[in-house]
């Protein structure tokens, strides 16, 4: 609460949606009246919805003095001017730091006393004024979004992280121009938002003016700089720069002109796509070593993982694959998410979905439909009925009452469900219309702010289906349909065939969709084309058709829910010819597993190793991996593991010589090397390591072998000095550095281990978020579970503190890093009694580790 006068605010009247601001919203004739929010931690809607109404023509300048010594503060000079409409209550900037960092501050030429409320800076009335003010700050920035390393330094401020670095209004919807001043060591390069106007050299510094940007929301602002290197290419007429610290020039030579080409690729797409050229002054992009996430689309600084651009000769198609969607991805991000932001976070699905939905569709067009099927099947749907099918499951779209929880609000729901909400969309309204719909969307709300309720009044418009009821049960409620079946057979003949479904947690209701079925007949089959409305449904095109060999349900893809399985399914697997029909067939049966409706874990592990010694597609291989690997180590029990190893060792190693692919052998000998415990296949890899001469047809790189040397030292492996042979072989910097990190949870030695664990207590040495995360992987890794079961008490206990310190993927990759091999009653204990002593705990945190302790007490159950 504000002290003395000051708690005493004026109600004023704004042009704004009604909406309740610290209680009081009344009728001002034609506009609304709303009294000023008070100080609050993090960014409320209702301070939000108040500086939206009064505030316009925002412009930072700001100039930055970056030291060599990343320990030395980086010294800032901003400038900041907007126009406010109602000057009569005291005005929030957001900084979320010490305010003693602040040396002097300035408002309209008068000297002011810094006023900090709440991670506010507060600006009183008396020195406001109707129309232009401006604000002059000197201070040290916040070092909690600025990345900084030894050489380099690169802006993160999704979502709300602005404000840890400079004053600023941090809401998406406060869109500004930004002029940029950066003041580097001599030897550095530099990437921002915005052209640069020109480059100085002084003693021992370089200057970089940057030219004002377009409009950005806060969390798009950024810049890189350091010691990388710079390629300037073209995409098109457009020249563009990129940034990188690769040093491996068989990753280099090929990966260069490959990642401009895709880049080129995209962009002429959403173009056509969209009938709008590309939208900003500048494209460019910079690769990050160990970033935290596969990509950031800043406006001409696009962040990428440079693990995910830089690949070699022996890069599988699922890396290949990977690496397209995510440039696609980040490209769709121009037009999606950039040129068009949501007015607030609750929405931010809305840029992810259409991201992952276009980047799909522009790489679809390269293929057929089956290829796209089966990669829009496998790289979505086990990611979402991941989190689906779990209790804590998350609606699309959530509610949100202050930035500081948005990070909570990223995830697989977001990503992976949204893409498949919007195909069932674009399927309910034909693919013209949808389109159509869209660009009208994108036209109105141009360098402006949108929600989704605004795109789907507008769809509303190009179909007559009732796009808000549908809208209830895909994006504004959670969980997954149950679909049965039953069928009745006269004479051999089909008399009726009906569907049903219910949901799988929750009241009841229907999710409308359309979907396909196949019966197979010997030398056909017969497509059923299901468009599902209601609890039930009879297909009358099926009565009088001949008796099945088989049916299966979903057999496009594109149907979402837990399917049913046919009981011959299991025998006639390997029979079916379509790659697509397996992939779906491998799903559904996968899940029924989990729901303890079929065949068990083991009988699952049995069948699935029969068919990777017949599969021949590279995805369907790569989706058998994992399923093997999740069914061997968390849903099989270590006696089992102990039988079971020898026949699935045999299995893998003979699939992988029978492939005719070098992508698949791959696939195949990395699933080995998971997997492995016997002796002999112990000496196997270890040759391999030795002599660095893999298995025929197979490329491994240098990253290959550094998880190889720790599979084996994970397992005690008789030479104790293969992690540091291994580090010897390593000569790019920032690879040792990241091998040097997880080197002590991977060690035998259970003290070192210990003291790892301790030390990420620091948030010091948890900053380089993937390498925590790949470090964990070993340290909770099954064969470490007997000693590594109690650091999970300390995880839950650490959990809240990562979420306010952490990036907004960390909560969710500690979790799943931490619980997402454990198969125990002694670790299902740990959580059940952690959720009974915090009743009250912060229920997205809460849901999120229902999520990923989803397959924990499956297996717990599965294991009896």
């Amino acid at each position: 609460m504000l002290s003395g006068p000051k708690a005493v605010l004026p109600i004023v009247c704004v042009a704004v949606s009604c909406m309740v601001l610290s209680g009081i919203v009344l009728s001002c004739s034609s506009r609304k009246v709303i009294n000023g929010p008070l100080p609050q931690k993090g960014v409320e809607r209702s301070l939000a919805v108040y500086r939206k109404a009064v505030l316009s023509d925002i412009q930072y300048t700001l100039d930055l003095e970056i030291p060599l010594q990343k320990t030395n503060d980086v010294a800032a000079h901003e400038t900041l001017s907007f126009t406010l409409s109602n000057p009569h209550l005291p005005l929030q900037l957001d900084f979320k730091e010490d305010p003693a960092k602040i040396s002097s501050m300035a408002l309209n030429g008068q000297q002011i006393n810094v006023d900090y409320q709440q991670e506010h800076l507060l600006l009183q009335p008396q020195l406001l004024k109707k129309g232009i003010n401006v604000v002059q700050i000197d201070l040290s920035a916040g070092n909690g979004a600025l990345n900084r390393n030894s050489d380099y330094l690169y802006t993160l401020f999704v979502p709300d992280r602005a404000r840890t670095v400079f004053p600023c209004f941090d809401q998406p919807d406060l869109k500004a121009v930004y002029t940029l001043t950066l003041h580097v060591p001599e030897s550095w390069k530099a990437i921002a938002n915005a052209e640069v106007r020109d480059s100085l050299i002084g003693q021992n510094y370089k200057t970089y003016h940057f030219k004002p940007s377009n409009l950005l929301s806060t969390y798009h602002f950024a810049f890189a700089a350091g010691d990388f290197k710079l390629f300037s290419g073209a995409l098109g007429e457009r020249k563009t720069d990129f940034l990188y610290r690769e040093t491996d020039k068989t990753k280099i030579t090929p990966s260069l002109p490959a990642i401009f080409a895709i880049h080129s690729s995209a962009l002429a797409y959403y173009e056509k796509w969209t009938g709008i050229p590309y939208p900003f002054q500048k494209f460019g992009f910079v690769a990050i070593p160990d970033f935290q996430f596969g990509g950031m689309e800043h406006p001409g600084a696009i962040q990428y993982k440079a693990s995910s651009l830089f690949l070699d000769g022996g890069a599988t198609k699922d890396q290949l694959n990977s690496r397209n969607t995510l440039i696609a991805h980040e490209t769709a991000h121009m037009w999606f998410g950039d040129m068009v932001t949501m007015d607030w976070f609750s929405d931010v699905w809305m840029k992810e979905v259409f991201a992952n939905f276009m980047a799909d569709k522009s790489s679809g067009e390269t293929g057929g439909k089956d290829d796209y099927a089966l990669k829009f099947l496998i790289d979505h749907f086990p990611a979402a009925y991941a989190v689906d099918r779990s209790t804590g499951a998350n609606p699309i779209r959530q509610p949100l009452d202050n930035l500081q929880d948005a990070g909570s609000l990223y995830g697989n729901i977001i990503y992976h469900k949204a893409p498949l909400m919007m195909q069932q969309l674009e399927n309910l309204m034909g693919k013209d219309r949808f389109q159509q719909g869209v660009r009208e969307y994108l036209h109105k709300f141009a360098n402006g702010n949108a929600s989704w309720p605004d795109l789907i009044q507008i769809l509303d418009r190009y179909t007559p289906a009732r796009l808000q009821a549908w809208n209830k049960v895909w994006v504004n409620e959670s969980g997954r349909p149950v679909i049965n079946y039953t069928m009745t057979t006269t004479d051999t003949k089909i008399r009726s065939l009906q569907l049903m479904q219910r949901p799988e947690y929750g009241q009841q209701r229907v999710w409308p969709q359309t979907f396909e079925i196949t019966l197979f007949y010997p030398g056909s089959v017969k497509v059923l084309h299901v468009n599902l409305k209601g609890e039930k449904l009879i297909l009358k095109e099926a009565e009088g058709l001949p008796e099945p060999q088989l049916i299966l349900f979903n057999s496009a893809g594109d149907g979402y829910g837990e399917w049913p399985v046919d009981p011959r399914l299991p025998e006639q697997l390997l029979l079916l010819q379509k790659p697509l029909h397996r992939a779906t067939a491998y799903i559904s049966l996968y899940e029924q597993m989990l729901s303890g409706n079929i065949a068990s874990p083991a009988r699952l592990l049995g069948l699935f190793g029969k068919a990777l010694e017949k599969e021949q597609e590279e995805l369907n291989v790569k989706l058998l991996s994992s399923y093997i690997s999740s069914l061997y180590w968390q849903l099989s029990s270590p006696q089992q593991r102990k039988s079971l190893s020898a026949v699935l060792e045999n299995q893998i190693w003979t699939a992988m010589l029978r492939q005719k692919s070098s992508n698949n052998r791959k696939h195949l000998f990395k699933l080995y090397q998971d997997i492995f415990m016997s002796t002999e296949a112990r000496n196997r890899l270890y040759q391999v390591w030795l002599d660095q001469q893999p298995p025929a047809g197979i490329a491994l790189s240098e990253d290959d072998y550094t998880s190889l040397a720790f599979s084996l030292a994970l397992r005690d492996d008789a030479d104790a000095t293969i992690l540091a042979q291994q580090a010897g072989r390593i000569s790019n910097p920032d690879r040792k550095s990241r091998f040097e990190f997880i080197v002590p949870a991977v060690s035998g030695d259970k003290t070192r281990r210990d003291n790892f664990f301790n030390s990420l207590k620091s948030l010091l040495n948890r900053t380089k978020e993937s390498n925590v995360l790949a470090a964990l992987y070993y340290l909770h890794h099954p064969l470490r579970q007997a000693s590594s079961v109690r650091y999970l008490q300390q995880s839950l206990n650490m959990l809240e503190e990562i979420r306010t310190t952490g990036d907004i993927f960390f909560p969710q990759s500690w979790l799943q890093a931490t619980f997402g091999a454990y198969q125990s009653k002694q670790a299902a204990d740990i959580v059940r009694a952690f959720l009974v002593a915090h009743p009250d705990y912060n229920p997205r945190l809460k849901a999120k580790i229902l999520q990923n302790t989803d397959n924990l007490f499956r297996a717990e159950k599965l294991l009896k």
